[in-house]
């Protein structure tokens, strides 16, 4: 019998053969991405779910939508499209991705596979997924460019693996994340890694202005898409600044939530409001 989990804000069902995992929108007669979320983002999410479920993953065989390396970084699982010296009979799963806003998970021998259809779906404004999606094809042109919040390629790198698989360092009874290379005595970290709990207290939250926006920003501020980020305090006394995401309703009411983690970011979330780990 198949197994319905909402899971980081998409709709999985699980049984033996595998995982089918979607995004929770509708638009038309479609499965379409909510803001800030793509085949990477779901894919991670599945990966996550599968091995919530005792399902042991090294490596997979991945897609050419997903991207190999932002996996990797986030989960450990590696695959071919990001480590060459991978034997293709080694990979003893594969992630499918398909048409719409879905994705499979299953075994490489497996011949066929059958789940049935996810529940609760919800329909996303037009208008707003029109805008959305022009947002996106205007950020990803090569003219726009950063006007002051550029974060270089090594710089990134060098962070993204603890900012996207949640590891920190211990300094006495600190929590030290995103991870530092000198204290502030001058003093090299241990790079020792912690790995910390997926559980904050949002304390904080602010909405992007149209005045106010870098220019990286200004597709959204304040429409068509709206931008919001909190400051969250995780349980294992670290805190970071982190993005609203599958969120369509950009004003919470309160600032307690209960844990839930989307990606491999860190996120809080009440009702379906998504807080997740902002990475430069």
């Amino acid at each position: 019998m198949d197994e319905h989990v909402h899971w980081k804000g998409y709709l999985a069902v699980i049984n033996k053969d595998g995982l089918f995992i979607q995004s929770s929108y509708v638009h038309g007669d479609q499965v379409v991405y909510g803001p800030d979320s793509d085949s990477t983002t779901m894919a991670i999410a599945a990966i996550q779910l599968m091995r919530n479920k005792g399902h042991v993953l090294e490596s997979i065989h991945l897609p050419d939508s997903v991207d190999a390396r932002i996996v990797y970084l986030a989960s450990g699982v590696d695959s071919m499209a990001h480590n060459e010296g991978l034997e293709f009979e080694d990979i003893v799963w594969d992630l499918l991705s398909g048409d719409e806003a879905t994705l499979v998970i299953s075994k490489s021998n497996s011949e066929s596979y059958d789940f049935e259809e996810p529940q609760d779906v919800e329909i996303i404004d037009g208008d707003f997924f029109n805008d959305m999606t022009e947002a996106w094809r205007l950020e990803q042109e090569i003219h726009h460019v950063s006007q002051g919040a550029y974060v270089s390629t090594s710089q990134y790198l060098e962070g993204a693996p603890a900012r996207l698989s949640l590891t920190s360092q211990k300094a006495g009874d600190r929590m030290i994340w995103p991870p530092r290379q000198l204290d502030e005595n001058g003093l090299r970290f241990s790079e020792d890694s912690h790995q910390l709990v997926a559980e904050a207290h949002v304390e904080s939250w602010t909405k992007l202005s149209a005045a106010g926006a870098p220019s990286e920003f200004s597709l959204r501020a304040p429409d068509p898409w709206r931008y919001s980020d909190s400051l969250g305090s995780i349980r294992t006394r670290a805190r970071g600044v982190f993005l609203v995401t599958d969120d369509l309703d950009y004003s919470p009411e309160d600032r307690r939530y209960s844990a839930l983690c989307r990606t491999a970011n860190i996120c809080a979330r009440r009702d379906d409001a998504i807080w997740t780990q902002s990475v430069p």
